[in-house]
């Protein structure tokens, strides 16, 4: 793969000056108002003034980055010519109109620099994926990729024109790897491969690598990589991005997002789904599950709505953070590196687009009521043929998979309650700093483990869940005894918390009346 070295190297030119001979060395990236400011500056004549160059002959020679080399034998002659002056403002008005022209034609040369780059590097990973290139291969083409990009980074440096819109640190997130994702693919055994299809599996055993790759195992078994025709090196790029775009929050982070998709995975193979949707459907419930909470900031809707924070301003107080995670999710597909639906129709896109995004909004707990009632009116008759019916599932799917960690055993579930009253407890804590009301089952002086569950599991979860087993029966040993049982262990919980609030009571009155007596 060649360098490019040839087609932005430098010329070298010979000029006669009052008999001796100046050698001038310019890029033949130079443009022609910098090539003769170089010229007037060899010959000693004054920064911008009107000059004409001739060969021996007395021919005149463009003063461009085309000057023909010559040799000192044949050395050019400038010859100055006098120009009336020029009022200050036509002097003014033509330097802004110069320099504004260069402007666009470094620009202009910037976007060609990257097609050629962008077209190099899709060759290369048609050439990975296509010839199978062995370990010696790929890491030569890694780091042909790998100085491409540095390449393409010195020369679009090239550009001094600070934008004061640009955010840096917005852009950063979101800038794709152009190269081979380097996170090791994990041989999954027969065990886990079980395992990830039940709602019991465990999901604090695993590094962030390996969810990596049990997600694109998920994505490989469900034949949607074949369905969507997507570049396997793509799906690797894409799900270190999503990864990349989740915040370290105590609840809402990247674990969280598996945990989401891994319980849709086990519920897609529980129903058996795939006998009953579509591969596109499918498609859609497990990448609506992957992206449902990306770049969520640690802090709700109540928050966002009562700060009147960006994300509140932008969308109108609906559903800002549920709006934000589809706008990210959009923008990391938007990144030709990181776009797993790249070769399908523009027509399937966009029906794709509108259902993931009909998805993560009905993860809005403030939509809770008017999607389980509408899914209520459906169940009699159900239809899996009947497209808003299936719709109508999907959310309901997405929505119990969101809010399932009370379904899995109690040593998996529990430390997710630890997780969310944390961050709970950061809100309230924020709200009361800057004078906000402060949401109730958040306020760390009132809320206990018990207390947060016992509601949200009785007129929430078992609600939801049981709405689901009238439609999947075989789904009621597997995920709503469990949370029945959860329910009765919180209870217990919450009894034991109460006598003990009591004996503490009963001490304080014994001990104030032993007090007054005295």
């Amino acid at each position: 793969m060649g360098s490019g070295a040839s087609a932005h190297g430098q010329r070298t030119i010979y000029l006669d000056v009052d008999g001796k001979i100046q050698k001038v060395v310019f890029s033949q990236q130079s443009s022609s108002a910098e090539i003769k400011d170089l010229l007037c500056a060899s010959a000693g004549l004054p920064w911008q003034a009107a000059i004409v160059l001739l060969d021996k002959k007395g021919t005149v020679i463009a003063t461009d980055s085309t000057i023909p080399k010559n040799s000192k034998s044949s050395a050019y002659r400038i010859i100055s010519q006098s120009l009336s002056p020029r009022p200050e403002k036509e002097d003014f008005f033509q330097n802004v109109l110069s320099q504004v022209t260069e402007e666009f034609s470094r620009a202009f040369r910037v976007t060609e620099m990257k097609r050629e780059v962008m077209e190099r590097l899709a060759i290369l990973e048609r050439r990975m994926e296509v010839e199978g290139l062995k370990a010696i291969d790929i890491d030569k083409c890694k780091n042909e990729l790998r100085n491409l990009r540095d390449e393409m980074e010195k020369k679009t440096n090239r550009l001094s024109c600070p934008c004061r819109f640009y955010y840096s640190e917005d852009v950063k997130k979101c800038n794709p790897r152009r190269d081979v994702p380097t996170y090791p693919k994990y041989t999954l055994s027969s065990e886990t491969v079980e395992a990830l299809k039940k709602p019991t599996f465990d999901v604090w055993h695993w590094e962030y690598n390996e969810m990596l790759s049990c997600l694109e195992f998920m994505y490989h078994d469900l034949g949607l990589v074949q369905e969507f025709n997507m570049n396997p090196i793509t799906l690797k790029r894409w799900l270190l991005c999503i990864q990349e775009n989740y915040r370290t929050n105590p609840f809402h982070n990247f674990r969280h997002c598996f945990c989401v998709t891994q319980m849709m995975y086990g519920m897609i193979h529980l129903c058996n789904l795939q006998e009953k949707m579509s591969l596109v459907e499918l498609g859609v419930l497990m990448t609506s599950a992957i992206c449902h909470d990306l770049d969520h900031p640690g802090y709700n809707n109540t928050y966002q709505i009562n700060a009147h924070t960006e994300l509140a301003i932008r969308y109108n107080d609906m559903s800002p953070l549920e709006n934000h995670h589809c706008a990210v999710a959009f923008q990391i597909l938007a990144q030709p590196e990181n776009n797993i639906f790249a070769n399908i129709t523009p027509e399937l896109f966009k029906q794709i687009r509108q259902s993931i995004i009909r998805l993560i909004l009905a993860t809005d707990m403030a939509r809770h009521g008017e999607i389980l009632e509408s899914f209520k009116k459906v169940l009699p008759s159900f239809d899996f043929s009947n497209e808003d019916h299936v719709k109508t599932l999907q959310m309901v799917l997405i929505k119990c998979c969101d809010i399932s960690n009370e379904v899995r055993p109690t040593k998996v579930a529990e430390p997710w309650v630890d997780c969310l009253l944390e961050e709970y407890f950061m809100q309230s804590d924020r709200e009361k700093s800057e004078g906000l009301p402060v949401t109730p089952f958040m306020d760390r002086d009132k809320v206990t483990k018990p207390k947060a569950q016992i509601g949200f599991i009785k007129f929430v979860l078992i609600p939801m869940f049981e709405s689901v087993m009238k439609l999947f029966p075989h789904t009621e040993d597997i995920m709503v005894l469990p949370l029945r049982e959860a329910r009765d262990h919180y209870e217990e919980l919450m009894e034991i918390e109460e006598a003990m609030a009591e004996v503490q009571q009963k001490k304080s009155t014994s001990l104030s009346s032993r007090g007054k007596l005295q």
